[in-house]
């Protein structure tokens, strides 16, 4: 039975949220000596942009934000400028937005002129250096505001959680769609495949579908692989998955499982995934806002008892990209931003990783939480545990396991 909800998708974000997150950015950067914020996105990267204006960006964008006032949005390519001006029409901007020209520098400091003399400006996102000296020679001073801009993110509005909460329920709903592939006898392309169709025909985006098979009892794969092969699932296989699926930009959810086919799960996967198990409901139990991060890793203390180790982080901020709190399997000594306390409203990703020594076996599970005043609430309903599978292939897959054999 399928785990994805009957209600309507959550509406676009409104006038308030988006004038919220303005107001929030000019806080900031006046709090830090800048008067005009100039957001920067390239190539699909650079979440300040989607966030201050709602557009995804495409090849390449700048948004200035001013004192007072929508801003502009300039974008390449010209004929993006059509799709932008409709998706940013009902966050104020209107006919502020236009091409960013051949030349992003000079269109950066043309829209900066338009505010009147020099003024200190804040920098956010991936901006170039030819970018950043052409601002530098026209702005009174020029400050970084990345570490304030991601402060700013970690905590998510009950817009944002809304736009989250049906993520997850997409990011579920493609799970049952990869493991029922992997029951099949699907290979990892197939799986990423299925996973991918259950969520794009309801709209959601694309974040990340990582996957691999391995036999429980010649394993040699210990963490889901970000570039699926052609490898087929088998009675005997193990199947571990890290799967994100999104409502809009920028908005992903995160689940991880694995799950065992045709077969019970040996006594090395059931002992891996125990441990997992008991991590990550330490985690998840000791989490809520005030939290110190270091507080965490304290759990792994499990996991270096039964002489396993670990490869993937053991959790990491999510929801307007990848945030603090990272405590990742070689470093667990969290600094800066890392280090500071859990504020509710914090969506983080609960991940133990679990593995052998050699890293051939290995197990993951876990899945995005939102941090509260008085603990965690999972976003998803996926059933937790280690999972098994009944191996049932299709003709079609029958007919090309035989022609491999």
């Amino acid at each position: 039975m399928s785990t994805f909800p009957r209600e309507t998708p959550p509406a676009p974000f409104s006038i308030g949220e988006l004038r919220s997150r303005r107001a929030l950015m000019r806080a900031a950067a006046t709090a830090h000596g800048a008067e005009v914020v100039l957001a920067y996105g390239a190539n699909r990267t650079g979440s300040a942009i989607p966030w201050l204006t709602t557009w995804p960006v495409t090849r390449e964008a700048l948004f200035v934000l001013p004192p007072d006032g929508a801003g502009q949005l300039l974008v390449g390519f010209h004929n993006h400028v059509p799709d932008a001006r409709r998706t940013v029409l009902d966050a104020g901007l209107g006919d502020a937005v236009g091409p960013i020209g051949d030349d992003p520098a000079h269109a950066a400091v043309r829209a900066l002129r338009r505010l009147g003399p020099a003024r200190p400006v804040g920098l956010v996102g991936p901006v170039p250096a030819r970018i950043r000296d052409a601002v530098g020679e026209w702005a009174s001073a020029v400050v970084v505001l990345d570490e304030h801009y991601t402060r700013l993110r970690m905590v998510k509005s009950d817009e944002e959680l809304r736009w989250l909460e049906h993520a997850a329920a997409l990011t579920d709903l493609a799970a049952e769609a990869l493991l029922d592939a992997a029951g099949q006898g699907a290979d990892e392309r197939e799986m990423v495949a299925a996973a991918e169709h259950a969520y794009r025909t309801k709209g959601g985006t694309h974040h990340i579908c990582y996957v691999t098979t391995t036999s429980m009892s010649a394993p040699d794969r210990c963490v889901p692989a970000q570039w699926p092969s052609e490898r087929r699932t088998r009675p005997g296989a193990v199947v571990i998955f890290e799967l994100s699926a999104g409502w809009g930009p920028d908005h992903p959810a995160q689940l991880l499982r694995t799950a065992t086919v045709g077969a019970e799960p040996t006594a090395l996967y059931r002992r891996l995934h125990e441990i997992a198990e008991t991590v990550r409901d330490e985690v998840m139990g000791r989490l809520r806002a005030g939290v110190l991060p270091a507080e965490l890793p304290a759990s792994l203390r499990h996991v270096r008892a039964e002489g396993m180790t670990t490869v993937d982080d053991l959790i990491h901020g999510l929801g307007g990209g990848y945030l603090p709190p990272v405590l990742s399997g070689r470093d667990l000594t969290p600094r800066g931003l890392h280090a500071e306390p859990l504020r509710a409203g914090t969506t983080l990703v609960v991940q133990p990783n679990i593995c052998t020594p050699d890293f051939r076996a290995g197990v993951q599970t876990g899945e995005m939480v939102v941090v509260t005043d008085t603990g965690c609430r999972s976003l998803h309903r996926f059933p937790p545990g280690l999972l098994t599978l009944p191996f049932a292939p299709s003709t079609a897959r029958d007919r090309t396991a035989a022609q491999e054999r």
